[in-house]
């Protein structure tokens, strides 16, 4: 099938499909085109000679030499559309496709060039959706480094005490959300991962799923730790989530952490080619309500289970499918996703536990290997 034309104009350090389009890290924005079937990368001269060695797949142009020769000031905010435009008429291409996230104010300037920007409907890569096995294997690497984090924080509860107070402290100081998370993240970068915002969320913090978790740790009560860093080497994400108490676990903490983990296994021996991920979903729903785990608003706050049970993860934390209530995705070999049901109750307080899992051929494989304890 003829590959469309496209264009892609951002920085590959934080645009997932300019990193896919030429794997290589670049933190200024520069142009991508493929152009009937030849990728086309047009770079300054402070990273052509570099793009050259690593993107070997594309024709690497210097900027500096294109607007030179059309006689431009590459101050102006205009010389990237003009140059784009130079090309694309040479060719006698007048539209082309990009990315919903195109910059509007190039759109403006290719349309003063004569050059109609056509958004796509869907992602511009639709491959990226199903990994391959290079990608597969980036992913496991950054679970590794993601796991190492978690040993670390792992060790740290074990190795703390209990004061008078039920506050943890760690050589010789209160053990905080915030020094803990200094520790993960640390391990994780000497580990080769990047990581920002993990999760640290002790006691009733947790029942804000994104809450990053502050001050003191207290013990026999839960406490959320997500992890999700980027290798710095490839890109790819890792994410896992554990929940662990420091001391003893009260009954009410047990059978929340019982029913996510039954929640969680269940979802996850689901996961195979041809299931509609929304009925996934509908089961961990059907469980928690089973055990008598109701989610809806309960003295001003909502709680129980209101989020998805899971996403697609790659070069992007959250990607394609998704899987939750409103999603029409069925799963599909190659498709890497979490599984990460949780509960959330402000008297009690929250429990998630998040694997990474590969559909296979004919099922499926659990990449994530670090073991689930609730006590330490």
């Amino acid at each position: 099938m003829k590959k469309e034309n496209i264009l892609i104009f951002a920085d590959s350090e934080r645009d997932a499909d300019m990193f896919y389009a030429v794997n290589t890290f670049v933190p200024d924005p520069f142009i991508y085109m493929r152009i009937l079937g030849v990728n086309l990368v047009i770079v300054n001269n402070l990273e052509v000679d570099r793009l050259r060695r690593t993107a070997q797949h594309c024709v690497v142009l210097s900027l500096n030499d294109l607007v030179s020769r059309l006689g431009l000031n590459i101050s102006k905010p205009e010389t990237y559309a003009a140059v784009i435009s130079s090309i694309l008429r040479s060719r006698e291409i007048y539209k082309i496709k990009v990315p919903s996230s195109f910059p509007v104010g190039m759109s403006f300037w290719l349309a003063r060039y004569g050059v109609k920007v056509e958004p796509a409907q869907g992602p511009i890569f639709p491959e990226r959706e199903f990994k391959t096995q290079r990608e597969i294997q980036y992913i496991q690497e950054s679970l590794s480094i993601a796991e190492a984090g978690m040993a670390a924080a792992q060790k740290v509860l074990r190795s703390s005490s209990i004061d008078k107070n039920n506050i943890l402290r760690y050589q010789g100081g209160i053990l905080t959300a915030e020094k803990l998370r200094s520790i993960i993240e640390t391990t994780m970068l000497a580990a080769g991962g990047l990581a920002t915002h993990t999760i640290v969320a002790p006691g009733v913090q947790a029942c804000d799923p994104h809450e990053e978790g502050y001050g003191p740790i207290k013990a026999h009560e839960p406490i959320i730790i997500d992890i999700f860093p980027r290798s710095k080497h490839s890109g790819y994400f890792g994410d896992i989530t554990r929940t662990f108490i420091k001391g003893r676990a009260a009954e009410p903490a047990k059978k929340l952490y019982e029913t996510v983990a039954l929640a969680q296994t269940t979802a996850i021996n689901m996961v195979k080619p041809g299931v509609r991920a929304k009925l996934i979903h509908e089961a961990v729903e059907k469980i928690f309500e089973q055990n008598g785990f109701k989610t809806g608003k309960m003295n001003g706050y909502i709680q129980g289970f209101f989020h998805g049970t899971g996403h697609a993860l790659g070069l992007e934390i959250h990607e394609e499918p998704r899987i939750n209530k409103t999603t029409d995705a069925v799963l599909k070999p190659g498709h890497v996703i979490t599984i990460e049901p949780g509960l959330y109750y402000r008297d009690i307080g929250g429990v998630r536990l998040e694997d990474v899992v590969l559909v296979t051929d004919h099922g499926h494989e659990n990449l994530t290997r670090f073991p689930k304890v609730f006590e330490v």
